[in-house]
C-alpha cells in the first residue's frame, strides 16, 4: 500500500530542508576558512588576527560560546587569544598559563601525550574535572562551562598549542563540529609555520646584510680598524637585540676597550686581567667559546667580584654576552653585547655574535699585515738609498762623500733601526695599534670588568 500524499510530501520537504541546511552548513564553513586564510595572507607575520578570527569563526561554526587559543613558547604555554563573554575573558586572563610541566593526568599532559581530542559532555560530571586545580574550576564557574573541548595545535606529533571550545549547556560537540574545530587548529599551525618561515627569512636577510656591509668597510679601510669596528658593533646590537656593546683588545695582559656602540659617555680605557678571577672575560682566557650570563644578577661573578658588580649595576646590565676574538688559539679581545632586561640570547644570536667576531679578526689580520708589509717596504727603501749613496762614491772619493753625507747617512741609519725596533716591540707585546690613540678614561673606569 502506498503512503498517502501528505506524507510523501511532508517526507520529501524533510529531505530537502535537510539538504539546504548542510548546503548552507557547508557555505558558511567554506566562507569561514577563506576568511581565516584571507587574514592570514594579509598578516603573514602577525599571528594576533589570525588567532582572533579562527577563535571567532570556529566558535560561530561549532555552536561555542567562550574559548581560548594558548601556543607554546619553550617549556610555558602563553594564552594567544579569547574569545567570549567579557567576565570569562577577564577571568581567564586573571588565571594565567597552565602550570609546566604539567601535573600528571592533566588534559594538558593528556594532549603532550598524544590524546587526538578531549571532550568532556558535561565537565561538571566529569571525574577530570574534579582534578582541576581551585582557580581553574572557578574560570569554568564564572563562564558557566558544562561541554567542554580541546584540541591540539600539532606538527610532526609536536604540541605547538591547543583551542578549546566551550558551551554552557550540556550538548556534547557532533564528529563535524569536533572535525571542524580540528581543521581550524591545522589552519592555526599553518599560519604559525608561515609566521616562523618569514620570520627566519627576514631575519637571515638582516644577517647577511650585517654582515656584507661589515666586509664592505673592512674592505674600504683596510688600514684603519676604527670604522670597522664601529660598523662591527652597530650591526650586532641591532641584530642580536642587545642595548649596547663594547669591543676590547686583549695583550696577553689587560684589555683595552676601543670601541663602543650604545654608550654614548664611551672612551677608550684600559684595566689589568686578575688572571685568579672568574669574571667572564677571564673565562675566555681558559678556553670558553663564549660567556653567557642570562641573569647577570643571579652569576657568580656578580655575587663574588665588587667591582664587576658595580659595572653591571651601573649600566643597568641584566643578560649578558661575551665572545672572545680568537685566533690559532690565542686571544686577542672580546665582543660583549649586554642588555637591561633578564631575557637569555637566543644560540642564533650566540652563533651570531661569534661570526661577527670572526670578522673582527679578519680586519685585525688585514691591519696587521698591511702595517707589516708597508714597514718592510719603507725599511728596504731606506736600505737601498744607503747602498745607493755608498755605490754613487766609489773609490777614495767614497770616505770624502761619507764625511759630506754624514749627516744625511745616519738619518737613513736611524730610519732602519727605528722601523726595527717597532717592529720588534710589536710583535713582543701582540699590540694591535690604530693610527691615533684616543684619550684614556678616567681612573674611575680603570679596574672594572
Amino acid at each position: 500500500m502506498s503512503p498517502p500524499p501528505d506524507s510523501a510530501l511532508q517526507g520529501s520537504e524533510q529531505i530537502i530542508a535537510e539538504l539546504r541546511r548542510e548546503r548552507d552548513e557547508a557555505l558558511a564553513r567554506e566562507a569561514a576558512m577563506a576568511e581565516v586564510l584571507q587574514v592570514i595572507n594579509s598578516s603573514p607575520s602577525d599571528l594576533a588576527p589570525v588567532f582572533d578570527a579562527i577563535l571567532e569563526k570556529a566558535h560561530a561554526l561549532c555552536g561555542a560560546v567562550h574559548g581560548v587559543l594558548m601556543i607554546r613558547a619553550g617549556e610555558d604555554f602563553r594564552h594567544a587569544a579569547a574569545h567570549g563573554e567579557p567576565s570569562f575573558v577577564e577571568a581567564l586572563q586573571q588565571l594565567g598559563p597552565p602550570p609546566t610541566p604539567p601535573p600528571e593526568g592533566s588534559l594538558l599532559a593528556r594532549l603532550m601525550r598524544g590524546e587526538r581530542v578531549i571532550h568532556l559532555a558535561d565537565a561538571r560530571t566529569d571525574e577530570s574535572y574534579r582534578k582541576f586545580l581551585p582557580q581553574v574550576q572557578r574560570v569554568f564557574e564564572v563562564g558557566g562551562v558544562r561541554t567542554f573541548l580541546v584540541v591540539p595545535l600539532r606538527k610532526n606529533d609536536a604540541v605547538l598549542g591547543f583551542i578549546t571550545a566551550f558551551r554552557q549547556e550540556v550538548r556534547p560537540f557532533s564528529e563535524k563540529q569536533i572535525a571542524l574545530l580540528e581543521n581550524f587548529a591545522a589552519q592555526a599551525v599553518i599560519a604559525m609555520e608561515n609566521a616562523r618561515l618569514l620570520t627566519e627569512t627576514c631575519e637571515a636577510l638582516e644577517q647577511q646584510t650585517a654582515t656584507a656591509e661589515v666586509l664592505q668597510v673592512i674592505n674600504s679601510s683596510p688600514g684603519d680598524l676604527a670604522p670597522v669596528f664601529d660598523a662591527l658593533l652597530e650591526k650586532a646590537v641591532h641584530v642580536c637585540e642587545a642595548a649596547f656593546g663594547d669591543l676590547g683588545i686583549f695583550d696577553g695582559e689587560q684589555y683595552r676597550w676601543v670601541a663602543a656602540h650604545g654608550v654614548p659617555d664611551f672612551a677608550e680605557y684600559s684595566f689589568p686581567l686578575r688572571l685568579n678571577g672568574n669574571t667572564p672575560l677571564e673565562q675566555l682566557t681558559r678556553g670558553e667559546r663564549f660567556v653567557h650570563l642570562a641573569d647577570v644578577r643571579q652569576s657568580e661573578a656578580y655575587r663574588e667580584f665588587p667591582a664587576f658588580k658595580s659595572t653591571m649595576d651601573r649600566r643597568a646590565v641584566r643578560s649578558l654576552l661575551v665572545v672572545p676574538l680568537h685566533k690559532d688559539g690565542a686571544l686577542l679581545g672580546a665582543i660583549r653585547a649586554n642588555r637591561r632586561e633578564a631575557q637569555p640570547f637566543s644560540d642564533k644570536q650566540i652563533a651570531l655574535m661569534q661570526n661577527f667576531a670572526a670578522q673582527a679578526v679578519i680586519a685585525m689580520e688585514n691591519a696587521r699585515l698591511l702595517t707589516e708589509t708597508r714597514e718592510a717596504l719603507e725599511q728596504q727603501t731606506a736600505t737601498a738609498e744607503v747602498l745607493q749613496v755608498i755605490n754613487s762614491s766609489p773609490g777614495t772619493s767614497v770616505r770624502k762623500h761619507l764625511g759630506e753625507s754624514a749627516q744625511s747617512v745616519r738619518g737613513r741609519i736611524w730610519r732602519i733601526t727605528t722601523l726595527r725596533w717597532r717592529q720588534v716591540s710589536r710583535r713582543r707585546h701582540s699590540r694591535i695599534s690604530r693610527e691615533a690613540p684616543r684619550v684614556i678614561a678616567s681612573p674611575i673606569l680603570t679596574g672594572t670588568d
